[in-house]
């Protein structure tokens, strides 16, 4: 759906962007990831055409990017904004109108999605009359109600509780499994973990990571496992010998377990098993793969250590 290839970007001297390159699925669910200045928001700028790259291409459902195509692109900024004297139904058919909508049609699309978001009942209060979480409603409301081809959304959770943050997701899904593509950019991993099928991790301008999360997650295991098991603990202990590490215990009682394991070399899960097996009783058995959280932490510390040896 869009595909961004070697695009660059400088501000005074600054550099935001540095020969970057992603590609987001079509109808999908992509996550855009990084530390505060990275430049994630300099490329949502670009392909809002708010801003031009330096160099580079962006591709729009297969065909350049071109002006015209900002009228399917819903995008929701980081930095909210009402016009708090207005009216909140009356606020929100001018945005509609400002994206070519008829003013019946949004009046009518608008009255069901406030419906759907709990807050029918605000149509006439002003904005300055709203909590935080009602005036993001709108705010999230006024970006999708168009049906954009494209979504991008900053920070999409910030100001909901966890039962609007679950409600927003579920309408992010929707809107994904009728034909939407959606790039979030938050710093939220366990949202990230949840629905975002692929992610890019942009730092310090560069992109430095990227793909499937799953694979990424993968990709960054440590050979870690939890393992449950009736016995004694030097047994245990024992049998890891050379080739397995300890790396955290915790007892239940004399007889039941769980332990931290690391696997070293060339070994594998099934050379571990039959290590222990012999000398103490399984009862479960656990890969622990890294959240999202510990990746991009692993990813950016990573990034900072090869400049610094640069």
């Amino acid at each position: 759906m869009l595909s961004v290839k070697d695009v660059s970007k400088s501000y005074s001297g600054h550099r935001a962007l540095t020969d970057v390159s992603i590609e987001v699925p079509k109808q999908s669910i992509f996550g855009l990831l990084g530390p505060n200045g990275a430049g994630k928001t300099s490329l949502i700028r670009i392909v809002n055409q708010i801003t031009a790259p330096d160099s580079g291409q962006i591709f729009f459902d297969g065909e350049p990017l071109k002006a015209r195509h900002v009228e399917q692109i819903g995008y929701l900024p980081e930095e909210r904004g009402l016009y708090r004297k207005m009216k909140a139904g009356e606020q929100a058919i001018y945005l509609a109108q400002l994206k070519g909508m008829p003013k019946a049609e949004a009046k009518r699309i608008l009255k069901d999605w406030f419906e759907k978001f709990q807050i029918l009942d605000w149509w006439d209060k002003k904005v300055e009359e709203l909590s935080k979480g009602m005036a993001q409603k709108i705010q999230f409301i006024t970006t999708v109600m168009h049906n954009p081809k494209l979504l991008i959304l900053d920070e999409p959770f910030s100001g909901f509780d966890p039962i609007n943050t679950n409600l927003v997701k579920d309408e992010l899904m929707r809107l994904r499994d009728e034909g939407t593509t959606i790039i979030l950019s938050t710093h939220n991993m366990g949202s990230v973990e949840e629905i975002c099928e692929e992610i890019a991790l942009i730092n310090k301008s560069k992109k430095v990571l990227g793909g499937p999360v799953a694979d990424i997650r993968k990709q960054y295991s440590q050979d870690l496992f939890r393992i449950s098991f009736k016995g004694n603990m030097l047994d245990f202990t024992n049998a890891l010998w050379t080739n397995f590490e300890l790396v955290e215990k915790h007892s239940e009682d004399d007889n039941y377990h769980s332990c931290k394991v690391k696997l070293l070399g060339d070994n594998t899960l099934n050379n571990l098993l039959q290590a222990l097996i012999p000398v103490v009783e399984i009862q479960g058995v656990e890969e622990l793969i890294p959240t999202m959280n510990e990746v991009f932490i692993a990813a950016v510390n990573e990034k900072m250590e090869d400049q610094s040896h640069e």
